[in-house]
């Protein structure tokens, strides 16, 4: 899923009293992933009132709400760098206060202020993730790192769940759609303070050291290989059907193209994370237990074509309820295995920054499309208020061409699993 930080050579266990400390700490940096991943995916299931209290239509609410991206998207390049000559410590509570200050400026009512506190959210949603992971690799031996590491991409797909499982009954059910914004600024205040005073401090770094050089040209490195470019598509195409169209729009097709009420298309949209929270480490694992990636996401991109061709053009109501959201979100566990290839694709030494460079290529496609895909839909439905299955048909069609062309660009990857690495010198077959 998203960026992590360069890993160092060796994991050191922590002394029994550090160990307490790092594992309360990781489990904050946990929660705040979760936080950040709620707020990413809540804007889906209040586009009326939020069009009525901005005073823009729901196009308008879907592009502010994509500005998340546009934070996201670069600060992943960033992110790794400031905590390896920084620390957690000094970046990651700066993230979750920015995340919270974003919250807050949403919830003002105004389009400006909230345009600026979604791009804030995204801003510093990005150091969640990456700061979980730095905490993980620097404060626990390898064989518990990669399991924390896989939680807290559990925590994130929880989050993404409950922004729509959670937060759409609570709209429902009468809570004004700015006190739950005001809410979770509070929440983004009070990580920061718990994440300060609990994060570990990180040794201090040599003042001569020319890091902003090195990452430049580590940088330049990562983005000079083909199969980096390649990875970040790939991961870019597959996510769109799920960071675009089902967490931005998914309730409002089900209501107005499906005919379903809001609760629910609230259910129903809330399976594709669900489904995703499944998907990514399943995928993971079977990767891992066959040695190849390639196979994997072709097979997980085929069965998210078929489900999207479903959605959009199958018949209704054939399957049992959710069944159709579970399977997509599943598939879209795809998504995530151009993480693992872009690192087998580049030096040890360069990993922190294959996994940002793949995160910013991914999260780009989001930022750049989601303001397309509004407008597709605006002129399809020429600005009625009412759209049809029709109008959805039309805007979202190129889903389908997107994970088409996924498709073709894993194969030209070149695998890198381990059934496809030549075997060390003397092994026996």
């Amino acid at each position: 899923m998203q960026a992590s930080p360069q890993r160092v050579a060796t994991a050191t266990t922590p002394v029994k009293g550090a160990a307490a400390t790092a594992s309360i700490a990781w489990l904050i940096a946990a929660t705040y992933y979760f936080y950040q991943y709620m707020l990413r995916s809540a804007p889906a299931v209040m586009i009326p009132q939020l069009s009525e209290a901005l005073g823009i239509g729901a196009a308008g609410v879907a592009s502010l709400a994509g500005l998340f991206y546009y934070g996201y998207s670069p600060f992943s390049l960033v992110a790794g760098v400031a905590l390896d000559r920084l620390g957690p410590r000094r970046v990651v509570p700066i993230g979750a206060a920015m995340v919270g200050a974003g919250a807050l400026m949403f919830a003002s009512g105004n389009v400006a202020a909230a345009s600026a506190g979604r791009f804030l959210q995204g801003a510093g949603g990005v150091f969640a993730l990456i700061g979980a992971t730095y905490i993980a690799t620097q404060n626990f031996p390898p064989s518990r790192a990669g399991t924390l590491i896989g939680a807290t991409q559990m925590f994130g797909m929880a989050g993404g769940s409950a922004g729509q499982f959670l937060v759409g009954p609570a709209i429902s059910g009468g809570m004004p759609w700015s006190t739950f914004w005001l809410v979770m600024g509070g929440v983004g205040v009070l990580l920061c303070v718990l994440l300060r005073l609990l994060l570990p401090a990180s040794p201090p770094k040599d003042a001569r050291e020319d890091w902003l050089r090195a990452a430049s040209h580590a940088l330049g490195r990562v983005f000079r290989n083909p199969q980096s470019i390649l990875c970040g598509a790939i991961a870019g195409l597959l996510m769109i059907p799920t960071s675009i169209f089902d967490m931005i729009w998914g309730v409002r097709y089900l209501q107005e193209a499906i005919g379903h009420d809001y609760a629910s298309a609230v259910l129903r949209s809330a399976m594709v994370p669900l489904g995703w929270m499944i998907g990514s480490p399943l995928l993971g694992f079977v990767s891992d237990r066959i040695g190849r990636r390639k196979p994997v996401m072709v097979g997980g991109s085929a069965v998210l074509l078929g489900c999207l061709a479903w959605i959009l053009y199958g018949p209704t109501d054939v399957l049992p309820p959710y069944v159709l959201g579970l399977t997509t979100g599943i598939a879209s566990g795809a998504a995530m295995l151009p993480y693992t290839v872009i690192k087998e694709a580049n030096p040890p030494e360069l990993s922190g920054t294959a996994t940002g460079v793949v995160n910013f290529l991914n999260f780009t496609f989001s930022a750049l499309l989601a303001p397309v895909f509004a407008w597709l839909l605006e002129r399809a439905s020429t600005g009625a208020a009412a759209r049809g299955l029709a109008h959805y048909q039309t805007a979202f069609t190129p889903l389908l061409a997107g994970v088409a062309l996924a498709i073709a660009l894993v194969l030209l990857l070149k695998e890198t699993g381990a059934a496809a690495r030549p075997a060390p010198k003397g092994a026996h077959p």
